[in-house]
């Protein structure tokens, strides 16, 4: 089983995460405390962008296919790399949303 490292941006916190289990359950159990609340992939609660690294989330349904590059849902997000990651950051679609722009999220 491969591990990595997942760094949170600004925090100064770091884990290890193995390439089967979920950042957020990594999270839960190291103590961090990480936003979110329906552990589907759905909410965006637990959203982060990834600032360096690749994440594995066929079942991230809450993010568009152009999102799923740029951001993780640590809900479904699995880490296959090392990752850097600025938790609390949000999707286009989802201020999209907020506002009723769907230009914004079109881009």
């Amino acid at each position: 089983m491969t591990e990595y490292t997942v760094e949170f941006v600004g925090t100064g916190e770091e884990i290890t995460v193995s390439e089967k289990e979920t950042i957020l359950s990594r999270c839960i159990e190291e103590g961090i405390a990480q936003e979110y609340s329906c552990r589907v992939g759905m909410c965006l609660a637990c959203s982060a962008k990834i600032v360096e690294g690749e994440v594995t989330q066929p079942a991230a349904r809450g993010l568009t296919e152009q999102e799923r590059g740029d951001y993780a849902l640590t809900c479904m997000a699995r880490p296959a790399s090392d990752l850097r990651l600025d938790r609390g950051k949000y999707p286009p679609s989802i201020e999209a949303d907020a506002t009723g722009d769907t230009a914004a999220a079109d881009d």
